[in-house]
């Protein structure tokens, strides 16, 4: 009794501790993020070579870095939420991953040629061109730059690409009106808004009833797991592989899709064989339970988490620096430009403020991915992380418009629901006879009819929290409106002030 009375204790403290340090960084993130922001303005100073509109260049990247951080803030959550909601990473240690890969993702292989807005979203010939072409990309910059923020205030994950889209749509009709918009493409992301979510959450769903009936419900679950973790484990190497080649390093390789599915086949062949002999040996002393098996899906969630962060730093870092690096272009030529390159200091902003968002202000919301919608466990957490991979590669594949926020979420609700239908459906078998008698009443010795009513109550039970469901939803409705007003009535607001 005692010792349990001072391990409670201790565990007070602890908690106590880290809601110190918290709320300790709560206090200072906004100075740091403050401080970065002066760090890239004089970055820019030094960085933008003299002339007429060099100003625009500086303030633009004062906008960029914002948005990074935002970036940071809110979209590493989605690959981050998984593992620490299933233990498998401390707060600190997911952290930590994430910025290392995040900006190796987007210094190594990000910066893919960002093509002009204007040939998916604005019709050709709308003549955004020049200056007015420059505060387009500035309006649409702050605007989703400022509502990523508000969402990543109440806590709720959004698409940093929609954002941005809202936002060019918004300035786009500022600057030249209703007709200058292709309406068809923002149809189609307005569908992704059903269609992200229940692909990711149906395959995340369907890789856990695979692992539920291939080692979970076996009676020698050790020996099944020696079989399947390695198999399953191959699976997700050869998908992460494809995954790498097609998203994360775009930049330097493009490889054919039949180079593309070799590659999987060979990486998925060698990560089975150089994992079984690990699971061996792990197994080797385990206990027959679900809790000791779920161990083994411990270091490759952590594999999954570290690949999709360098996959987001390469992909999604051009939502941040793509917009500053056509304003950098435009500025230099006098005129938009249909390729822009990036310039590696414009990277570096961008990698920089992943991880510098990503340190001050991502606990949030990576505490509402991983722990706020439902527990997550190490199996749980595995199918999340490869069902948003798998996902993303066979949407591209289709050329299907889908967002890696509303995957991931969408995978998270989808392990969440087959949980809570396995639970009542273990609850209901083991109250229910097949003629739908009960056949006993529980350990209190309550009646028949008492035990019913207590069984309806358990039957009820919910393992998904509904409300983050709806606020989530909302949000992801109303982020390509609200980034769009935002965006125009800044358009309008630089050129009052500008004067351009």
């Amino acid at each position: 009794m005692a010792k349990a009375a001072i391990d409670k204790d201790l565990k007070r403290v602890g908690k106590l501790k880290q809601a110190s340090h918290e709320s300790a960084l709560a206090i200072a993130a906004p100075g740091l993020a403050l401080l970065f922001l002066l760090a890239a303005l004089l970055w820019a100073v030094f960085a933008v070579t003299s002339g007429p509109l060099s100003y625009l260049v500086v303030i633009a990247t004062v906008i960029a870095a914002y948005m990074a951080l935002n970036i940071g803030a809110n979209d590493v959550a989605n690959n981050m939420g998984p593992a620490v909601g299933a233990k498998a990473l401390t707060m600190g240690g997911a952290l930590a991953i994430a910025a290392i890969c995040e900006a190796a993702g987007a210094l190594l292989a990000g910066g893919d040629v960002v093509t002009t807005i204007s040939s998916d979203i604005i019709v050709p010939g709308a003549h955004i061109e020049g200056n007015t072409f420059i505060m387009v990309m500035m309006a649409a910059l702050l605007s989703s730059a400022i509502w990523v923020n508000l969402a990543t205030i109440v806590g709720a994950p959004v698409s940093t690409t929609h954002s941005v889209v809202g936002g060019v749509v918004g300035a786009g009709i500022a600057a030249a009106g209703v007709p200058a918009i292709v309406w068809p493409t923002i149809g189609t992301i307005a569908a992704s808004w059903v269609v992200s979510p229940a692909l990711g959450g149906v395959l995340a769903a369907v890789l856990l009833v695979v692992v539920h009936s291939a080692i979970l419900r076996q009676k020698q679950k050790v020996l099944a797991a020696r079989i399947w973790v390695p198999a399953f484990i191959g699976v997700m190497v050869g998908i992460f592989a494809m995954y790498m080649a097609m998203k994360g390093l775009a930049r330097i390789w493009s490889p054919e899709p039949h180079v593309m599915l070799l590659l999987g086949l060979i990486a998925g062949g060698l990560g089975y064989l150089l994992v079984q002999p690990w699971v061996e040996s792990r197994t080797a002393t385990m206990d027959n339970s679900n809790k000791q098996v779920g161990t083994l899906f411990r270091l490759p969630l952590i594999f999954a988490t570290a690949l999709l962060s360098f996959a987001h730093g390469a992909n999604d870092v051009a939502n941040a620096v793509g917009p500053l690096a056509a304003i950098v272009a435009a500025v230099r030529d006098g005129a938009a430009s249909e390729n822009v390159e990036l310039p590696l200091w414009v990277l570096a902003i961008g990698a920089l403020g992943l991880a510098v968002g990503l340190g001050l202000f991502g606990p949030r919301l990576i505490r509402t991915v991983g722990e706020s919608i439902t527990k997550l466990n190490e199996i749980r957490g595995f199918c999340v992380a490869l069902s948003a991979a798998t996902t993303v590669l066979i949407a591209s594949a289709l050329g299907l418009p889908v967002s890696s926020t509303h995957i991931a979420v969408g995978a998270v609700f989808g392990v969440g629901l087959l949980r809570e239908q396995l639970s009542n459906k273990g609850i209901r078998n083991k109250a229910v006879s097949p003629e739908g008698v009960f056949l006993r009443t529980d350990h209190l010795n309550r009646t028949p009819q008492e035990a019913i009513v207590n069984f309806q109550k358990r039957q009820k039970r919910y393992l998904v929290r509904r409300q983050h469901a709806f606020s989530i939803a909302a949000a992801w409705i109303v982020t390509v409106p609200v980034a769009a007003l935002l965006a125009g009535a800044i358009y309008w607001a630089m050129v009052l002030l500008f004067g351009i």
